[in-house]
């Protein structure tokens, strides 16, 4: 697959993870690609869910599934704007997905080849071809304005709550004078 094609479709990856940043969720996403054509798509809902399973990659490779009518996505390929999970990995692996494309590793929790590469893993009965840098600026830019902006709107909440307590200690105050 050529570099236009793959960043072609990471930029439907970016798509979803920017509907997930729209309902405050982690903006992650990601679409399952088949001869050519998106079979499924996804973005992070575990906020909106209350559900840790639901990945971007997870809710793609399930509504895949659904279009082929099949469990194994053979001759598919996933692109995600953020290195998978060990969770999202293993349904990759599970899945039968032949090539995954990512935009940034994930320091943190990254199995596609920052952790370990479970993908590549020779123990396991199918393997993925990994991809990693696609669009990876893009993808990181999301994930760290996102991240900003809440540490930022926590740092306001936080300051906020201060003047609130300030108010009332001094209204205490004028009170018992």
């Amino acid at each position: 697959m050529e570099k236009v094609e793959k960043e072609k479709w990471m930029r439907e990856a970016i798509i979803e993870a920017k509907k997930a940043e729209a309902i405050g969720e982690v903006p992650i996403g990601a679409v399952v690609v088949h001869k050519g054509k998106i079979i499924g798509r996804g973005h992070n809902l575990r906020e909106t869910s209350k559900n840790a399973t639901t990945h971007a990659e997870m809710i793609a490779i399930q509504e895949a599934n659904q279009n082929l009518n099949n469990w194994r996505l053979e001759e598919c390929q996933l692109f995600v704007t953020l290195e998978p999970c060990a969770m999202c990995s293993g349904a990759i692996l599970l899945s039968r997905i032949d090539e995954v494309f990512y935009g940034p590793s994930d320091i943190k929790g990254g199995t596609a080849g920052t952790l370990m590469n479970l993908l590549d893993d020779q123990r396991m009965n199918h393997r993925a071809l990994v991809e990693r840098g696609i669009l990876e600026e893009e993808c990181r830019t999301l994930l760290t304005t996102f991240f900003k902006s809440l540490r930022d709107k926590k740092k306001l909440e936080k300051q906020q709550l201060k003047e609130i307590e300030l108010k009332a200690s001094q209204s205490k105050e004028d009170s018992t004078d």
